[in-house]
C-alpha cells in the first residue's frame, strides 16, 4: 500500500544566483537573490511564502552580518509563520519542510543557501573544527575534511580494491555534463584521464580533481502541496520518498569508512516510500563533495555490490549517453559548491525539462528523467538524507 506522503508535495520553483568567483558580494545578498528568483521562477507572491529555512549556518566573514532566517525575512518583506537553520550539516531542511506543510503549520516553504567563501576566502577547516586544531592528529597528517574523507578512502582500497581507477571514472564523467551547463564553473574546461591522473595530490589517494569546488553564490527552491503546485508556473517535480540516517559517529570511531554509509538505510526507507525498487531509478544527483563520495553512495544504495565498482564505471554509464546518468550539472565537482541544493535543484530541474543541452533524454542520448534520486551527505559520513522525485 503506498505510503500516505507518497506523491503528495512537490518542488516548484528554483532560484539560480551567479556562481564561481564573484567579488564584492556578501552571503546575505546571495540568499536574498536565490529566493527572489525562486518565488519569481514558481510564480507565487511574496507574501504566499509562510515557511522559510536556510540552510547551514556559517561563521560571518570579516564585517559581514550573520545570516539568520529573520534577517533573510526581513530584507525580502515577509512575515512567514515559521523560521529554521539548519546547523553543521545535519541534513534535514527537506523533510523539516515536509513535516511544516504536512502540520498544516505553512503552505509554502522556502529553502536558501548562500555564501561567499571562495572570494572571501571561507576556512572551512575552522568551520569544522570550530576554530580549533586537530591537535594530536596533526602529527598525523590530518588537517581537516579533506583527510578524514581521503582516511576513509584508503580504508575502502584496502576493503574492496577501489581507487583512481574508479575515481577517475566519475570526476571524467561529471564533467562532460559541465561541458554543457553554462551555469558550470567547468563549462569550458574539458578534462581528460590523463589530466585527472597527472594532477596534483591534495591529500592522498585525492587529487584536485577527486575534491569539490568552493563557490560563491547562492540556491533556493519552494515546496508545497501538490495540488497548489498544480496551479504554478512550473510543472512541479513530485516528492515520491525520502529518509534520512545518521550514523552521528565521528569518522576516527566509525565502522562505516568503507560502508555502510547512512546512505543504506536512507535509501531503503526513500524507496520504500516511494514504493519502488533500485531498478526503477532513471538518474542520480549524488552528493558528491569527493569522487569516493559518489562511489560509496551509489555502492550503498545497491546499484552494484563492495568491489564490483570498477566494471558498473566503466564505458561511461554515468555520463552523457550513459545507462544511468550521475551529477548532470557536473555536481560538486564540476559545477558549483552550494552543498545539497546543488544536486537537489538539478533534480528538479531535470524533472521539470528545463536544462538545455544537458537535459535528459534525446538531446544527451539517454533516458528520460521519470524518476530521479538524490543523495546528501553530511559531516564526514555522519549524516545522511535520500529524496526520490519524479514527474507529473
Amino acid at each position: 500500500m503506498p505510503h500516505h506522503l507518497r506523491d503528495k508535495y512537490a518542488i516548484v520553483g528554483v532560484g539560480y544566483t551567479p556562481q564561481g568567483k564573484i567579488d564584492g558580494r556578501t552571503a546575505l545578498s546571495f540568499h536574498l537573490q536565490a529566493c527572489a528568483n525562486a518565488i519569481n521562477d514558481a510564480g507565487v507572491k511574496r507574501k504566499d511564502i509562510d515557511g522559510l529555512i536556510i540552510y547551514r549556518r556559517f561563521t560571518p566573514l570579516l564585517g559581514e552580518p550573520e545570516v539568520t532566517p529573520y534577517l533573510v525575512a526581513q530584507h525580502l518583506g515577509i512575515s512567514p509563520k515559521i523560521l529554521s537553520q539548519e546547523a553543521n550539516c545535519a541534513r534535514g531542511h527537506l523533510l523539516h519542510a515536509i513535516a511544516f506543510l504536512e502540520a498544516g503549520l505553512c503552505n509554502y516553504v522556502l529553502i536558501s543557501y548562500g555564501d561567499n567563501a571562495l572570494s572571501g576566502g571561507r576556512r572551512f577547516l575552522s568551520e569544522a573544527t570550530h576554530g580549533e586544531s586537530f591537535k594530536d592528529n596533526a602529527a598525523f597528517g590530518e588537517f581537516g575534511l579533506v583527510s578524514n574523507y581521503a582516511m576513509a578512502a584508503r580504508r575502502a582500497m584496502f576493503e574492496f580494491q577501489t581507487g583512481p581507477d574508479i575515481w577517475k571514472e566519475i570526476a571524467v564523467s561529471q564533467r562532460k555534463w559541465a561541458n554543457l551547463n553554462p551555469r558550470a564553473v567547468m563549462y569550458d574546461r574539458g578534462l581528460t584521464y590523463a589530466d585527472y591522473l597527472k594532477a596534483k595530490w591534495v591529500v592522498e589517494p585525492f587529487r584536485t580533481y577527486d575534491t569539490c569546488l568552493i563557490s560563491d553564490g547562492g540556491r533556493a527552491f519552494i515546496v508545497t502541496s501538490l495540488e497548489r503546485a498544480k496551479d504554478l508556473k512550473q510543472t512541479p517535480a513530485l516528492i515520491m520518498g525520502f529518509g534520512s540516517y545518521h550514523p552521528s559517529i565521528d569518522i576516527h570511531q566509525s565502522d562505516y569508512m568503507a560502508g555502510p554509509t547512512g546512505a543504506l538505510e536512507s535509501g531503503k526507507q526513500a524507496l520504500q516510500m516511494a514504493d519502488i525498487t533500485i531498478d526503477d531509478i532513471t538518474a542520480c544527483e549524488i552528493y558528491d563533495c569527493f569522487t569516493y563520495t559518489v562511489e560509496i553512495t551509489l555502492q550503498d544504495y545497491g546499484f552494484f555490490g563492495p568491489g564490483e565498482g570498477k566494471d558498473w564505471f566503466s564505458d561511461g554509464r554515468i555520463a552523457p549517453g550513459g545507462e544511468l546518468p550521475v551529477n548532470t550539472s557536473g555536481g560538486l565537482l564540476s559545477e558549483a559548491y552550494f552543498m545539497g541544493l546543488t544536486p537537489l535543484t538539478e533534480a528538479v530541474m531535470q524533472i521539470m525539462g528545463r536544462c538545455g543541452e544537458r537535459q535528459l533524454g534525446p538531446k544527451t542520448a539517454t533516458k528520460e528523467p521519470e524518476i530521479v534520486l538524490v543523495s546528501d551527505n553530511g559531516g564526514v559520513f555522519q549524516s545522511h538524507a535520500t529524496m526520490i522525485l519524479r514527474r507529473l
